[in-house]
């Protein structure tokens, strides 16, 4: 059986990262999506909520699995008994800094690949930062994720709006 862990922020997930998953589940008899908690960042919503979020988005997939994670990917991917890392690529910007920690990581984990899946044309403008400036001024997000993702979206910026006004 081969396993694969395809690790990020998913701050908020967004049909590019849905596709990835999709794509990899196909691929691949398991995929673990690992849900960073990085220290050095401040993320819009918590570890859990976005471990709930992208649970409810692959509940139709039933070879993907979900879980939190801290640290490296490659300690990830070997905790969950993986040969593979998943990392979606949307434009040649992207390459670059891929590619450098695809080989950081085959340094340190010389038994775990990594492959990239370019992310599908149609999402490949998509970013969990520009989603989130749109939510931010109110924009259309339905090209940027399903129902259930844009509305934990709003929520969570009509909750820092109500935060905000609470302390003024």
């Amino acid at each position: 059986m081969v396993t694969a862990v395809y690790p990020g922020s998913f701050d908020p997930a967004t049909y590019g990262h849905l596709d990835v998953i999709r794509r990899a589940s196909v691929s691949f008899d398991r995929v673990v999506v690992g849900v960073l908690h990085n220290s050095a960042k401040s993320p819009l919503f918590s570890v859990e909520e976005r471990v709930n979020i992208l649970k409810k988005a692959t509940r139709d997939i039933p070879n993907v699995i979900i879980k939190p994670f801290n640290g490296l990917s490659v300690n990830f991917a070997r905790e969950n008994e993986a040969q593979v890392i998943v990392r979606g690529l949307r434009a040649v910007t992207d390459f670059e800094y891929e590619l450098q920690m695809a080989q950081t990581n085959r340094v340190l984990a010389p038994d775990v690949d990594t492959v990239f899946l370019t992310t599908s044309l149609e999402y490949a403008y998509v970013s969990s930062t520009i989603m989130k400036e749109v939510a931010r001024f109110g924009g259309d997000l339905s090209k940027f994720a399903p129902p259930e993702i844009i509305q934990a979206l709003q929520d969570k910026m009509q909750e820092e709006k109500d935060n905000k006004e609470n302390v003024q």
